[in-house]
């Protein structure tokens, strides 16, 4: 597969970043709330590391690192002893992570969380095969540009690719399955996957795979071309969205469930809190630019 070459950030203030494209996991910022997209993708306010994220983190490098090795090395205790090392490698790039253990337990916290991961990557190998599989991608970066100029971009866990040519997309979870009426939900992300495949190789992806180690779960999905289209133009309608919220500065709260986890209730209204001042210019309705709160 070939990417498209990324496009530059527009000249904002420093700290501030004007949208210039969209990944799945900003889309499903702005469907759950326009104000967390703002927090997070103009404003880039710090959050604190999350001990299940960061699990999902070290759990995917393993996973990743195991195909390195011959298809007859691939065991269960080969992958058990990638976790230090990866889990090492992940601490020198992010030392904040020593953070989510308390120093003064003698390392029980920490290993815990690694026996945590350790269970989640021995039950992979009850739902897949790695003496089997022979990926052509992994963390594979794409990119591609669509007819409309709007920019997609994504990271896919990996990419198979039958002798016959058919691709499949998998990507690792390790949380829980959906409940049934949540699984459309759960394959945007895939479905976002197969739209920019599709459009960069012009091969609509045979089959969709999430694999969610938390329940030994494997939820698949074949595509077809009037599936992903849809895609398509949810995802100009959500940019379009975006652009008008950039450029007016009006983004909304939306509270759900979700809001006890989110790190920002210090600056959102629905808690009482004031977002810090915007730091893009925004056009008002006359169409003339303004600094923002001015």
């Amino acid at each position: 597969m070939t990417t498209t070459p990324g496009a530059g950030s527009a000249d904002v203030p420093s700290g501030a970043s004007r949208p210039t494209s969209l990944s799945p996991s900003r889309a499903g910022d702005f469907m759950q709330c326009p104000l967390l997209y703002r927090f997070r993708v103009i404003d880039r306010l710090p959050e604190k590391p999350s001990a299940a994220a960061t699990r999902g983190t070290l759990v995917h490098a393993v996973l990743e690192r195991l195909f390195d090795h011959p298809a007859q090395e691939r065991t269960v205790p080969r992958a058990k002893e990638l976790l230090p090392g990866q889990w090492e490698r992940l601490l020198e790039a992010k030392p904040e992570l020593a953070e989510l253990f308390p120093e003064g337990d003698g390392g029980a916290s920490l290993a815990g969380w690694l026996a945590e991961a350790e269970a989640l990557v021995e039950r992979w190998f009850t739902l897949e095969d790695p003496t089997r599989l022979e990926p052509v991608e992994r963390e594979f970066f794409v990119e591609t540009e669509l007819e409309s100029g709007l920019r997609l971009r994504g990271i896919i866990d990996r990419v198979d690719v039958a002798p016959t040519g058919e691709v499949r997309i998998v990507d690792y979870k390790t949380g829980k399955a959906p409940k049934p009426q949540y699984a459309e939900g759960a394959l945007f992300q895939m479905k976002f996957y197969a739209l920019v495949v599709w459009r960069l190789r012009q091969v609509v992806p045979r089959r969709l795979q999430l694999v969610y180690l938390g329940s030994g779960d494997v939820l698949t999905y074949d595509p077809v071309p009037a599936d992903l289209e849809r895609v398509e133009r949810k995802l100009h309608a959500l940019w379009e969205a975006i652009r008008e919220a950039t450029e007016t500065g009006d983004w909304r709260p939306r509270p759900t469930k979700l809001c006890g986890w989110c790190d920002h209730q210090a600056v959102c209204p629905e808690f009482g809190g004031t977002p810090p001042v915007y730091p893009l210019v925004v056009r008002p309705r006359d169409g003339a630019d303004r600094p923002a709160g001015s």
